[in-house]
């Protein structure tokens, strides 16, 4: 099973003692930064709706690519993903595997292995960047993406993509052009209303899940239903087989 999540805004830059691994798709990213570079503070502001200190910040970044120090993906990501992921915990043998079976999707990079070498930027696969290839990045990435995917499934023999990304993210991956199956799990929460998704809770799950994944070898969709990191339950009645449901209790109502 090949599983997929979304990149992280937050990112950690101190060094690791890991080597990393080269991209996919060096060619692309060099023609993103050159388009980036020449991009004002007020464009860049713009383009991703963040403040003008981000937006240096990014500048500066894109200006000084060739002189950006690099870091394995998996360890740079610093959102919610990768709390719930926790790579740095990760044996070696897991560390093995997600470098075969877990693929970061990037505005930037496109796709990414764990151990892929990565530079501190910050790009939105949902901006409206024009290029040569179009006025977005998902018409930039075209069908890329899913063609990189397709190779990778066949390489590990894998038979379902896991999609633990966002909306956002995952909407570059081109659906008519991936050969095998989709399977995006749903993270609730128990809450008086009724059931309901909180973003800060479901990002962490999805990060958990991607562990749980590689650290058990699953191949089978079926086997997903062990999962309970963070106290989730499998819940059958609201399942199907391309969207397996999990329920945590309420246990701030549940103490009371």
């Amino acid at each position: 099973m090949l599983t997929v999540i979304s990149p992280a805004k937050k990112l950690d830059e101190t060094a690791v003692n890991h080597p990393a691994t080269s991209l996919r798709f060096p060619d692309e990213v060099a023609d993103l930064v050159a388009v980036a570079r020449g991009l004002s503070v007020p464009d860049l502001m713009k383009l991703m709706s963040i403040s003008e200190g981000l937006a240096v910040l990014n500048h500066d970044r894109f200006r000084d690519w060739d002189a950006a120090a690099e870091k394995p993906a998996v360890f740079a990501f610093a959102g919610d993903t990768y709390i719930g992921l926790d790579a740095a915990t990760l044996s070696e043998d897991a560390l093995r595997q997600a470098q075969a079976s877990l693929r970061i999707l990037s505005g930037l990079y496109g796709l990414l292995r764990p151990l892929d070498a990565l530079r501190p930027y910050r790009l939105e696969m949902g901006s409206r960047l024009a290029t040569s290839r179009g006025r977005s990045l998902y018409e930039f990435w075209g069908d890329r993406i899913a063609r990189a995917l397709n190779e990778d499934a066949a390489e590990t023999g894998a038979t379902h993509l896991l999609n633990c990304a966002s909306q956002e993210y995952f909407g570059a991956v081109d659906r008519s052009t991936l050969a095998i199956p989709v399977v995006t799990p749903k993270f609730l929460e128990d809450k008086p209303g009724g059931p309901k998704m909180i973003g800060f809770f479901a990002k962490q799950a999805r990060g958990a899940m991607a562990r749980h994944v590689v650290e058990n070898r699953i191949t089978d969709p079926a086997d997903l239903r062990g999962f309970t990191a963070g106290g989730y339950e499998y819940q059958p009645a609201q399942s199907t087989v391309d969207s397996p449901v999990f329920l945590r209790p309420d246990t701030a109502r549940k103490a009371a």
